[in-house]
């Protein structure tokens, strides 16, 4: 028997208690739920209302734990809105797939006129052909002959809907009883949906308690010693915090493998200088946990290389992506910006895209000047550039898209590579700033990573 698969589709902007509970009601009645937060809809302007990365996270947040529950964020990544046809085309191969709808959208089927029947596309055609898992909404239940010719009913009787926490965020009204703890915080130390811009910079503290999960550099003997010291605090399979102990190195891959937790990254500088983590004599001065910390929100890159049979692989990288060479042949390069030539020939061994937090590794070591971490810009560079003559990099805005092409790939060939790992021969590359992935790293309030850049900015004689 094929697998029975519910597609959960909404804005969940914000997710509620009353969403995990239908999804928790499906998993038990189908073999598997996908939800599905949407992009940008033409009939729903709240899809829009905050920002694709604070949606991704907050439904990351709110489904996480529950078994047999995925989260797709492919529509927050793409900024686009996949009708449920598309969906049942999307997910066919999976197995049997039920859309799931509310009761309010299939009031008035008997005489063919539902919310599916006059609004979406293809309506009365999907409302015949497609299978429906219905969720009973109280104050909206459907009255005789209303569902649709292949349904199952979920009863769940629940009240709530992401309408009333946005007016009560609005109103300065406390929600804790309506969302998860973890979603109340969240939306707290990010501003949002109270009529302001939301914040990238904000102060925290774990009131409820540190709950670490511990990422070390189990090579480097100061990492392990401290880390060792963290252990009271325990090693958490939900945590609200990342504590990371080494170097920039051992931030880069727990970010990578982490970042989906939503919760921030805490570093302790155990390698040399340390970008992204705190300096231990800092964070015993302090305090840590007990004090209060400052969070920064950082950015990821969206990435996709062309392999040499035309097909595009996608991935996120919090540092960098770069083609080179392959061969002792120059590469010969042609460089978009927003689907505009910027340049169309450069020669060169290789061009390379970094955030601002990794351009004091790579980037920096191919001429391009490092950036706070937390500077709203990101970074092209060129390596070994000989045309154009005496160019180094480009500053991009946080909406830039790039795309970089071999102009003799047969003779040229290109080498890609994405957080540094090898990702094979490539025709190409196109990278932009990531609508749903990001890292929040805490610093303690007194660091200055300002310093650190000047170090490097004004290097002593």
């Amino acid at each position: 028997m094929r697998p029975r698969i519910a597609i959960y589709g909404g804005s969940f902007s914000p997710p509620g208690q009353h969403h995990r509970r239908i999804a928790e009601l499906l998993a038990r009645e189908f073999d598997r739920v996908i939800v599905v937060p949407c992009g940008p809809r033409p009939d729903k302007q709240v899809a829009t209302s905050v920002d694709p990365i604070y949606r991704a996270a907050m439904t990351d947040i709110a489904f996480r734990g529950l078994r047999n529950v995925d989260v797709e964020l492919f529509d927050l990544e793409q900024a686009t809105f996949t009708r449920t046809h598309d969906l049942e085309t999307r997910f066919a191969s999976r197995g049997d797939l039920w859309h799931v709808v509310g009761t309010d959208l299939v009031a008035g089927g008997r005489e063919g006129q539902s919310f599916i029947h006059r609004v979406w596309e293809r309506g009365p055609e999907l409302w015949r052909t497609l299978r429906f898992a219905v969720v009973n909404r109280r104050g909206h239940e459907a009255g005789p002959g209303d569902l649709p010719p292949q349904h199952r009913l979920v009863n769940a009787e629940l009240e709530g809907s992401s309408f009333h926490i946005r007016e009560m965020l609005f109103r300065r009204e406390e929600i804790r009883h309506c969302v998860s703890p973890e979603i109340a915080a969240y939306i707290e130390r990010q501003g949002l949906y109270c009529g302001t811009f939301p914040r990238r910079v904000t102060k925290h503290a774990f009131k409820d308690g540190l709950r670490p999960l511990l990422a070390y550099d189990e090579r480097n003997p100061k990492a392990v010693a401290w880390a060792r010291e963290f252990e009271k605090h325990g090693n958490h399979d939900e945590p609200n915090c990342i504590l990371v102990f080494g170097g920039d190195g051992s931030m880069l891959h727990a970010i990578q493998k982490h970042w989906r937790k939503r919760v921030p990254f805490f570093g302790i500088n155990a390698g040399h200088l340390g970008f992204l983590l705190n300096d231990y004599r800092r964070v015993v001065e302090e305090g840590f946990p007990d004090a209060e910390i400052v969070l920064r929100q950082m950015p990821m890159l969206y990435v996709e290389m062309q392999a040499p049979d035309g097909s595009w692989r996608d991935m996120l990288t919090f540092n960098d992506a770069w083609v080179e060479r392959k061969s002792g042949q120059t590469a010969w390069l042609g460089i978009k910006v927003n689907g505009q030539t910027r340049i169309e020939k450069m020669v060169c061994d290789g061009v390379l895209v970094s955030t601002a937090a990794g351009s004091t590794a790579y980037a920096r070591a191919m001429g391009a000047t490092p950036l706070l971490a937390d500077t709203p810009a990101w970074l092209l560079a060129g390596s070994n550039v000989l045309t154009p003559a005496h160019w180094k990099s480009a500053l991009l805005s946080m909406d830039a898209s790039v795309e970089i092409e071999s102009l003799d790939y047969a003779k040229r060939p290109l080498q890609g590579y994405v957080y540094g790992v090898e990702m094979g021969e490539v025709r190409g590359m196109r990278a932009r700033v990531s609508r749903i992935a990001a890292a929040e790293l805490a610093f303690c309030a007194n660091h200055d990573m300002a310093e650190k850049i000047a170090h490097i900015q004004f290097p002593r004689a």
